[in-house]
């Protein structure tokens, strides 16, 4: 088989030459997938020079014209070989792959005021959300309880989690303390919907999406909380030349643009690697252990912690708090982000089976919930900046994605 794309205007033409059987479907599917990593949202397929199609081609077209329009893409075909229009005909494909007039390529932003910015790492574009209530944040649990794993019944919490909130921090789903007690992990909830890593040996995540009545609820030993509108939506994407944009540049453009000393973030990113640790035991269950978790070399069976970057290919959905110089009620969650002491933070992150993220505004819930109910959930850590001399520092990077940024007004 052979493949050649060349950009059409705004769209990108994939010209295939051969047979689109089920071998060389592979290869087509991994081409495409590239070319929508690399931001391709509009694609013409010129299928001119295919002998043949079978099952196995009509359902990587379909599979990839339903993802691209799911996200306000294209995918159409623009020039037919007769024996895929007769086949696309007999399948009644025709009206919905056959390109019948020019193909939509989808605007970069809606018709709204677009803050432009650069640096080195990439460019930013911010748009002001619509106005909400002020941003709280609401402080759960004592986080110095963990070093010896003192948490009993009275240090648990339930709290619940619906779509105008957001948070993070050590919790489980379940029904009280007791019956939580060998699985809290880390966790982070965003517009409604909530997954944590279960500790009890089982090392799979879970997740809970609202559902009419149903609300996510966490039994919480320490975390944040956090209610209220968001102030600004920032698109980013890395500059090629740079390589990918690292977390703690990130979080500093953010703060930048909110004239905040605290903000909350949610991100919805596309991955280059994350760097974090997750707990591997319930600090519950092991009430009394001094030297948990952190004393080596016990801390090598307490925490699971990775020298390589985690989930390079996937979307990443982000929950966290961060700083830009010492906010007193905070500081128990902080930690520096990058290499110098500023910008604080705290973030946890949801991993995801890789999908394509539309373009310009975007709601936030409908995409959680989206990611939630069509991807698959690979793993939740805790982002951090591993900075070992011999390795020289490492910390989570991405290619291009959505912030929604709020000012903190009142931390409880």
């Amino acid at each position: 088989m052979e493949i050649v794309t060349q950009q059409l205007g705004e769209a990108l033409e994939v010209k295939v030459k051969g047979r689109l059987d089920n071998y060389w479907t592979e290869h087509l599917r991994g081409n495409l997938e590239e070319v929508i990593r690399g931001g391709a949202h509009g694609i013409c397929l010129n299928l001119s020079e295919i002998s043949f199609l079978s099952s196995a081609g009509v359902g990587l077209l379909v599979k990839f014209h339903t993802q691209l329009k799911g996200i306000g893409g294209s995918f159409v075909i623009t020039s037919p070989s007769e024996r895929v229009k007769q086949v696309l005909d007999l399948c009644r494909l025709s009206t919905i792959l056959l390109a019948q007039t020019a193909p939509v390529v989808p605007p970069s932003v809606h018709k709204t005021e677009v803050r432009r910015l650069s640096s080195p790492a990439g460019s930013f574009e911010v748009m002001e959300c619509a106005p909400g209530k002020p941003m709280i944040f609401e402080r759960i649990g004592d986080t110095g309880l963990l070093k010896g794993c003192r948490f009993s019944p009275a240090d648990c919490q339930m709290v619940t989690y619906p779509s105008a909130t957001f948070g993070f921090g050590l919790g489980a789903f379940g029904h009280g303390f007791e019956d939580a007690r060998t699985r809290f992990g880390e966790f982070l909830a965003v517009g409604g919907s909530a997954a944590y890593l279960p500790t009890d040996g089982t090392n799979v995540p879970d997740f809970m999406v609202s559902s009419g009545k149903l609300v996510p609820e966490m039994n919480v030993l320490y975390g944040l909380r956090c209610e209220g509108g968001f102030t600004h939506l920032m698109r980013f994407e890395t500059s090629s030349a740079e390589g990918p944009i690292s977390l703690a540049e990130l979080v500093r453009t953010a703060l930048e643009i909110s004239c905040a000393p605290a903000i909350g973030i949610v991100m919805v990113v596309e991955s280059a690697g994350l760097v974090g640790a997750a707990l591997r035991r319930s600090p519950a269950a092991a009430a009394g252990a001094s030297d948990a978790p952190f004393k080596y070399p016990e801390v090598r069976s307490w925490l699971s912690f990775s020298t390589e970057r985690l989930y390079s290919r996937s979307l990443a959905l982000i929950s966290g708090v961060a700083a830009s110089s010492e906010c007193a009620p905070l500081v128990p969650l902080l930690r520096p982000l990058g290499t110098g002491a500023w910008p604080l933070g705290h973030f946890h992150a949801a991993a995801f089976s890789y999908r394509p993220l539309q373009k310009g505004i975007i709601d936030l819930k409908t995409t959680v919930t989206t990611l939630f109910e069509t991807e698959t959930l690979q793993g939740v850590l805790h982002l951090l900046t591993d900075d070992r001399v011999a390795a020289g520092p490492q910390q989570s990077e991405f290619v291009r994605g959505a912030c929604w940024i709020g000012a903190a007004s009142e931390v409880r």
